[in-house]
């Protein structure tokens, strides 16, 4: 039996975090799931982040990923957006590194190149790419889920490349890397 191990793609968000997960067995992806935590309903954005953190756990805990690729919050106009991106984002990989599982962050940008080639495409044709890549029957409503799922095959295509992103191996890797962010 040939190699074979789990990649979790997260798009956080404070009112969908999308996620999807791919099988790679001798080199080959394989469909896991894709779904959509739903956070739009509530109004505390400290239960979001609780929410977002339990979630993150339960699919580490039920698929056992062998890592963990997110994507990097888009640098936006609005400050407070950046910063609940930013909190999702880190209570997502406080999930992954709690579990001692490498994360690799990629910009939004470097994703959309993996799947179509194209930086700048949008979240429709991402899905659609995603679609025949994988031999999706359906795309959901919500590309959110989509975006989750190209996470993980970007990092499949990235995987073994010197420049593949930011990778965080646990909290002493993160905080080595990331010296201003510790106030």
């Amino acid at each position: 039996m040939g190699e074979e191990r789990i990649i979790l793609g997260i798009d956080p968000g404070t009112q969908i975090m999308g996620f999807g997960l791919i099988k790679v067995v001798n080199k080959k992806m394989q469909f896991v799931q894709m779904n959509e935590l739903m956070l739009k309903k509530y109004n505390d954005p400290y239960l979001k982040l609780k929410l977002i953190f339990e979630r993150t756990l339960e699919l580490i805990d039920t698929y056992h990923p062998d890592e963990i690729a997110i994507e990097a919050p888009f640098y936006a106009k609005n400050v407070q957006s950046m910063l609940k991106l930013g909190r999702a984002q880190g209570v997502a990989m406080a999930a992954g590194l709690s579990r001692q599982i490498p994360i690799t962050e990629y910009l939004p940008k470097k994703i959309k190149m993996a799947i179509t080639g194209n930086g700048n495409a949008s979240k429709e044709q991402v899905a659609k790419m995603l679609q025949g890549m994988l031999a999706l029957k359906t795309l959901p409503k919500n590309l959110d889920s989509t975006d989750g799922l190209a996470a993980a095959v970007c990092h499949f295509y990235n995987s073994g490349r010197v420049d593949a992103g930011v990778k965080y191996s646990g909290w002493a890797s993160f905080i080595k890397n990331n010296p201003d962010k510790l106030g």
